[in-house]
């Protein structure tokens, strides 16, 4: 989403996010890795593969406003599972790296509940990842301040990892 533009990570969560998932893929050279990409809507930009130079190319590849605005994490992670279902592996795992709530569009498809409900009947784990922690943004009332808004949704992205043997 747009808000991946964000420059509290340096140059932006977006190029730190690409960074991260090049370490990962990196480090993992044996394993079947895909990528899915969400913001409004979801996307398998790369199906599962060994061919992690190719991974890595459309990893280095994304960008901003490739899809509808928004944050679906419900699409995201059902997307992502979807894509494991025909893996013959014995370890399926998805790493959801969302810095927002889910703030879905009307188009959405999946909530994130059900999303999450999906995962733990397929048995994959989930390891979730938050990217950003509270926004400055502020409630008045009579010129004080009296609460901040969380951006993040850390209590969806913890249910998610725990109830699936994942972890946040």
């Amino acid at each position: 989403s747009g808000s991946m533009l964000s420059p509290d990570f340096y140059p932006n969560r977006l190029e730190v996010a690409k960074e991260m998932a090049t370490q990962f893929i990196e480090a993992r050279p044996i394993d079947q890795i895909g990528l899915v990409i969400f913001s409004g809507e979801s996307y398998t930009q790369f199906p599962l593969t060994t061919d992690h130079q190719s991974l890595l190319q459309q990893v280095q590849g994304i960008k901003s406003g490739m899809l509808e605005d928004g944050t679906s994490i419900g699409d995201g992670l059902a997307t992502s599972v979807d894509r494991l279902r025909s893996s013959k592996s014995k370890s399926k795992v998805v790493i959801l790296l969302t810095d927002g709530k889910e703030e879905a569009p009307d188009t959405r498809l999946i909530d994130p509940y059900t999303a999450l409900e999906i995962a733990k009947a397929k048995g994959v784990r989930v390891y979730s990842i938050g990217m950003a922690g509270y926004a400055p943004v502020t409630v008045h009332e009579k010129g004080r301040v009296t609460k901040s808004t969380p951006l993040l949704d850390e209590a969806l992205l913890q249910r998610i990892a725990t109830q699936t043997g994942g972890r946040y």
